[in-house]
């Protein structure tokens, strides 16, 4: 059975992105970016929301052939271009990229993934991640908590339906205050 990882960046008090989807209170310090990229190269899966996918494959595609880009970008880019995708969406018609595309039911391909054999799966995106979290299939929540309060915007967590118990396996702090928290689910 694969293990399954829900990780964002999230405000403290609980905010993925602020009204408007304005992400740019979660700039990552160098520290961090390279956190994120590692995460990238360990992934055998990743499982995009529409949102998540549509904000990452407008600019990592091609982002290691823009003038100037910094070596640790076009490393990313490198690795995100080569790390196999899921993209659920009941409104694409199709993806690029080593991506395929789901428009059935998220859940019941995410537990039939879940099952198989192979390496980690990611999923990104709140309202995907929501999903699974309240079909208990989530093994493990890593939060990047960056020290800014949003006040409102699309929350991590909505509603669960029950509570999810965790255990501390990690913490870490990066520059600029961002503190690495990352919790296995206790069956």
């Amino acid at each position: 059975m694969r293990k399954l990882i829900f990780g964002m960046n999230v405000s403290v008090d609980g905010f993925v992105a602020a009204p408007g989807d304005d992400l740019g209170w979660s700039v990552p310090s160098d520290e961090l970016f390279g956190f994120w990229s590692d995460r990238v190269a360990a992934t055998e899966l990743a499982l995009y929301g529409r949102r998540l996918w549509e904000a990452m494959n407008g600019h990592w595609p091609t982002a290691d052939q823009q003038p100037g880009v910094l070596p640790a970008h076009a490393e990313y880019a490198r690795r995100w271009r080569a790390m196999p995708k899921v993209v659920f969406s009941s409104t694409l018609s199709a993806v690029v990229g080593n991506a395929r595309l789901v428009g059935g039911d998220a859940v019941a391909e995410i537990s039939r993934l879940k099952a198989g054999d192979g390496g980690p799966m990611d999923i990104g995106g709140a309202t995907l991640g929501a999903a699974a979290a309240r079909a208990g299939l989530i093994d493990e929540y890593v939060l990047l908590t960056a020290p800014v309060l949003l006040g409102a915007g699309r929350p991590m967590f909505p509603a669960l339906g029950s509570w999810v118990n965790l255990d501390l396996v990690e913490t870490r702090t990066f520059p600029g205050g961002v503190v690495l928290t990352r919790y296995e689910t206790r069956r």
